[in-house]
């Protein structure tokens, strides 16, 4: 009977009440400066021209968002699809901005077009990895450590 409460007790302290924080503050962080330099990139006043290069300034803190997943071994093929589409959005933006410097012009439209892909990709990734964040883990969170 000893046994039984003593390996009761044991299975009761490893709850979710003992469980890590779940919450990723440091992911936290790095999506929300993701998050707030993609909302202020791109003014409305903004040629496509100088958009592009706002989207180029979101390297940086795409790449602290990807390395915080990967120390935490978040990545799922949803993140990696998002991550292809925003390399592939890139790509064209790159190209289309090449093209509308050969032509002197800042206004061109596929590079607004480019430019308006690239936002979305953006805007994708960031809720594939909002949701990776949030997500529960597997399970009940009861399993053992």
């Amino acid at each position: 009977m000893a046994a039984l409460a003593a390996c009761t007790a044991l299975v009761a302290g490893c709850g979710n009440d003992t469980a890590p924080d779940r919450g990723y503050p440091e992911l936290r962080k790095a999506l929300g400066s993701l998050s707030r330099e993609l909302d202020e990139a791109c003014g409305r006043t903004e040629t496509p021209e100088s958009c592009a290069r706002d989207l180029d300034g979101l390297t940086a803190p795409t790449e602290r968002a990807f390395a915080q997943v990967l120390d935490h071994k978040l990545l799922d093929a949803g993140v990696v699809g998002a991550m292809n589409e925003l390399e592939r959005a890139r790509e064209l933006r790159v190209a289309a901005a090449r093209e509308a410097r050969s032509r002197q012009d800042p206004h061109h439209l596929p590079l607004a077009r480019a430019v308006a892909a690239e936002k979305l990709a953006y805007q994708r990734l960031l809720a594939e990895l909002e949701r990776l964040r949030t997500a529960p883990p597997p399970g009940d969170g009861t399993d053992p450590v």
